[in-house]
């Protein structure tokens, strides 16, 4: 079965323009309809959610799928940055929801050792750290469950 061309669509215009705004911010399909809802300039929700996914297949957005009871967040990524080829990594603070977007050489270093030892390859998009965040944990909130 063939794909559906894809159309570039006065939406899909105007939802590129605004993601380009908040380059490398985590931001749900919920953020994009209330901000166009504030501007009064309201995409439809549908129309949003189908959007996302066309630009995450298309490469211009990644998606992240955090937890079970979490939205999933997108995140415009330049061409160049893509073209890098680099991973992100996600920490998720377990009292108060904060996400960490974390691009660190370490981490870069693990994935490399995790495949070449174990030959086992991290989805990056989907790999969370889960801990506390500097003020949870500066509020005593330091255990573990």
């Amino acid at each position: 079965m063939a794909s559906r061309p894809k159309y570039n669509t006065r939406q899909k215009k105007i939802l590129l323009d605004y993601l380009k705004t908040v380059e490398g911010v985590h931001i749900t399909a919920g953020d994009v309809c209330d901000h166009f809802k504030e501007k009064g300039a309201p995409i439809g929700q549908s129309t949003v959610y189908r959007q996302l996914e066309c630009l995450v297949d298309e490469g211009v957005l990644n998606k992240y799928i955090i937890d079970a009871n979490s939205p999933a967040c997108f995140e415009y990524v330049s061409r160049e940055e893509h073209g890098e080829g680099g991973h992100c990594f996600h920490c998720k603070c377990e009292k108060c929801g904060t996400l960490i977007h974390l691009h660190c050489e370490e981490a870069e270093d693990l994935l490399k050792h995790i495949s070449a030892e174990h030959s086992f390859y991290v989805d990056t998009c989907r790999t969370v750290f889960y801990g506390l965040c500097e003020n949870c944990a500066e509020k005593g909130e330091r255990s573990c469950r």
